[in-house]
C-alpha cells in the first residue's frame, strides 16, 4: 500500500479517536465537564497522539530505513565480474532500481503480469525494448545478473511494503484501542498530553541536530575519501581546475574561490548601499502608510526564486552588459565579448541580497530607543545628523552582522552564477570575464552517471566541505560581532 494512503488512514482514525475520545469523557461524566479532571479537549487529544503518533514514527523510520537495507542486500547477488564492467557497485545498483521501477510500471499498466515481471529473462527478452514501449528509458541493454536483482529487490519492496502496511495500521489500531478504552472522567488526560508534547519537542529538537550531524559527517567521511585518492596540497593550493574522467585531473580549487568571493563582493557592493539606504528611509523617514506599502514589495525579491534571477541575468541584464561594454556596444570599448561574466552574475545577486540586506537592517534600526534621538533633537541636531552621528552608530553591530549574513547567502547561491556567469574555473581580475564558483562546480561534478568513488565525483563533497566551513566561519563572526558590540538598552 502507497506511504500516502497509509499516513491518511492512520491520521483519519486519529481524527475519529479524538471525537469518540472526547464523548466517552464527557459520557462518563453524565455530560457535566465539572466532574472531568480534565478539559474534554485533552481526552480527545489523548486518543489521537496515541493512535497517530507511534504509527506516524514507526512509518517514518521504515520509509528511510527500507531503502538502503533493501539496497545493501540485493547488492551482494551482483558478481564481481559485472561490478568491473558497469564502473562501480553504484552505478550497478541505479540500474537495479530503474529495472524494479520499470517492472512495476509495466504491471501496474498491464503490459505484463506480475508472473511475467518475475520470470522474465533477458536472455530470450529484450527487456531493454520492452520497458520501452512503456516509456521506462534504460541507458544500456539489461544485463542477466541486473535483470535477476531487479526483480528480487521489487519482490523484497512488495514484501516490506505489506509488512510495514501491517504494522502501522497495527499499531495505530492498538493506539487507538488503547485509548479509547483508559478514557474515564477521573484519568488524568492533560498531564499526559501535556508529556507527550513536551515528549515531542524534544524528538524535534533531536531530529533538526541530527539532521545537521548527519550532514557534517556525509561531507567529513566523503571528504576523507577524497583526500586518499588526491592531494590535499594540490587541492587548497592549485591554481587550475580541470576535471577529467577519463584522464589525468588537476582539481585546484583556488579559481573557484576567487569566482565565489569575487561575484560575491560585486553582489555585496550593490546590495549593501541600496538596502541599507532603503532601510534608513523606511525607519526614519517614511510615514506608516509608506512603509505598509513599500517594505512587503521590497520583501517580495526574496520570494522570487533563484533561478527566475539567473534567467534574469542570462536574457536580459547580460545581452545588456554586452550592448554596453563590448565590441561596437554604447562605450566603444570590448572588455565584454559574451553575456556571461562576473558582473552579470554579480549585479542580479546583488539585487536578489538587496531584501535581506534591508529587512534585517530596518529590524535593527528600529530597535533603536526612540530615547536615544529624542535626546539627540534636544541637543539641536537636525534628522539626518541623529541618523548618521546616533542611531547607525547604535545600530552599526547588527548592520555589519546583517551585511555578513548576507554574504553567505551570496557564497551559497548556485543558480544564478550556472546561468549568469559561466562555467570557467580561472584566476582573472576581467569582471566582464566569465568564471565560475564552488556551488558551480559541485552541481556539474555530481551531474550524470559518472564513477562516485573516483576523485572527479568525490571532489564535490571536499568543495562543499570548504564552503560550509567558510560560510560557518562568516556566521561565527557575524555572531560574534553582534553579541560583543550590540548595545544593551533598558
Amino acid at each position: 500500500m502507497p506511504v500516502l494512503w497509509i499516513f491518511l488512514f492512520v491520521a483519519g482514525l486519529a481524527v475519529i479517536g479524538f471525537v469518540l475520545g472526547r464523548a466517552r469523557a464527557l459520557r462518563s461524566a453524565d455530560g457535566d465537564v465539572r466532574h472531568l479532571h480534565s478539559l474534554p479537549f485533552y481526552y480527545g487529544a489523548n486518543a489521537a497522539l496515541k493512535t497517530f503518533v507511534p504509527a506516524a514514527i514507526v512509518l517514518a523510520v521504515w520509509s528511510v530505513a527500507q531503502p538502503m537495507v533493501l539496497d545493501r542486500q540485493v547488492s551482494t547477488m551482483i558478481p564481481q565480474s559485472v561490478i568491473d564492467d558497469g564502473g562501480s557497485l553504484g552505478l550497478i545498483m541505479s540500474d537495479v532500481s530503474r529495472v524494479a521501477a520499470g517492472l512495476d510500471q509495466a504491471v501496474a499498466q498491464g503490459a505484463m503480469t506480475a508472473e511475467e515481471a518475475a520470470t522474465l529473462r533477458s536472455e530470450f527478452t529484450d527487456v531493454r525494448a520492452r520497458l520501452g514501449e512503456i516509456g521506462v528509458a534504460l541507458g544500456a541493454d539489461v544485463k542477466p545478473e541486473v535483470l535477476a536483482a531487479a526483480q528480487a529487490l521489487r519482490i523484497k519492496q512488495n514484501t516490506a511494503s505489506w509488512i510495514s502496511t501491517f504494522v502501522v495500521v497495527a499499531l495505530a489500531i492498538a493506539g487507538f484501542g488503547w485509548a479509547v478504552m483508559q478514557t474515564n472522567k477521573d484519568f488524568r488526560a492533560r498531564t499526559v498530553v501535556e508529556s507527550g508534547t513536551k515528549s515531542l519537542l524534544i524528538l524535534s529538537a533531536c531530529l533538526a541536530v541530527l539532521t545537521t550531524v548527519g550532514i557534517i559527517l556525509s561531507l567529513v567521511f566523503n571528504t576523507i575519501e577524497f583526500f586518499k585518492l588526491y592531494s590535499a596540497k594540490d587541492f587548497f593550493f592549485g591554481t587550475t581546475w580541470s576535471p577529467s574522467f577519463t584522464g589525468t585531473s588537476q582539481l585546484g580549487i583556488l579559481p573557484l574561490l576567487w569566482g565565489t568571493m569575487y561575484i560575491s563582493i560585486i553582489a555585496l557592493i550593490v546590495a549593501v548601499p541600496i538596502g541599507l539606504f532603503a532601510a534608513v528611509y523606511l525607519s526614519e523617514y517614511a510615514g506608516p502608510k509608506t512603509r505598509a506599502f513599500a517594505k512587503p514589495l521590497i520583501e517580495i525579491l526574496a520570494g522570487i526564486p533563484t533561478i527566475v534571477y539567473g534567467l534574469f541575468a542570462l536574457l536580459t541584464v547580460g545581452p545588456l552588459l554586452v550592448d554596453i561594454f563590448g565590441d561596437g556596444g554604447a562605450l566603444g570599448v570590448s572588455w565584454m565579448k559574451g553575456g556571461t561574466a562576473v558582473m552579470t552574475a554579480g549585479l542580479v545577486m546583488g539585487v536578489m541580497l538587496i531584501p535581506f540586506v534591508s529587512s534585517l537592517s530596518d529590524d535593527i534600526i528600529n530597535a533603536v530607543p526612540q530615547s536615544l534621538r529624542d535626546g539627540s533633537f534636544g541637543l539641536g541636531a537636525t534628522k539626518s545628523e541623529t541618523i548618521r552621528q546616533v542611531v547607525l552608530p547604535a545600530a552599526l553591530p547588527g548592520i555589519v552582522g546583517a551585511i555578513l549574513l548576507a554574504a553567505s547567502r551570496a557564497i551559497g547561491e548556485t543558480m544564478i552564477v550556472v546561468l549568469g556567469a559561466g562555467a570557467a574555473g580561472k584566476l582573472d581580475m576581467n569582471p566582464f570575464e566569465a568564471m565560475t564558483t564552488v556551488t558551480a562546480k559541485i552541481v556539474s561534478q555530481l551531474t550524470g552517471d559518472g564513477d562516485f568513488a573516483s576523485p572527479e565525483a568525490l571532489v564535490a563533497f571536499a568543495l562543499g566541505m570548504t564552503l560550509f566551513v567558510i560560510t560557518l566561519g562568516l556566521n561565527f563572526v557575524a555572531l560574534y560581532i553582534v553579541r560583543k558590540y550590540r548595545e544593551q538598552y533598558d
